[in-house]
């Protein structure tokens, strides 16, 4: 198989980031993610591609930016957390190790804080996260090959179960 050793997936909070790089650490392979590969393409932070051209435009972007990944890196890979809303790239994701990284509302509402550079976090902080974990965990669930709760659970710990998760 040819893509990434496994690809991370979960609503903003769930550690993909930091999951991401620990387990490339632990592996020794590089890590990636769309969402830095977009804003790097842009020359922009995501904010500002959202208040300035829409989610529509950032989807578009997203799709490409998750395509190509999925390509082209082997390592790990973590994508933003909308990027599984396409249907296309859900499609692509099946043929990679797909790892939901699950977190509670109030764990998740707890690490992103105020959602300073978080466009979908405008207004009332809890009740937004609480739509988004409702509307986007039965997708994350459908795309996943495996699932990791990380409410509690620091990212040394999460990584080694990813670690057993793919060994077996």
């Amino acid at each position: 198989m040819t893509g990434p050793r496994v690809v991370l997936i979960g609503p903003m909070g769930a550690g993909k980031s930091t999951v991401a790089r620990r387990l490339g650490e632990l592996w020794g392979v590089p890590v990636r993610d769309t969402d830095e590969d977009i804003e790097a393409a842009e020359g922009r932070p995501i904010s500002d591609i959202f208040v300035t051209d829409g989610e529509a435009y950032f989807r578009a972007k997203e799709r490409d930016a998750v395509a190509l990944a999925l390509r082209e890196h082997d390592g790990v890979l973590s994508l933003g957390g909308g990027a599984v809303l396409d249907a296309d790239t859900r499609t692509r994701l099946a043929e990679h190790p797909v790892v939901f990284l699950e977190v509670g509302l109030a764990e998740a509402v707890k690490r992103v804080g105020l959602g300073t550079g978080r466009p979908l976090l405008l207004g009332n902080v809890r009740a937004r996260v609480k739509a988004l974990l409702d509307e986007r965990t039965p997708i994350y669930r459908g795309a996943a090959t495996y699932t990791v709760n990380t409410d509690q659970r620091g990212p040394a710990e999460v990584a080694a179960e990813i670690t057993r998760l793919l060994e077996s």
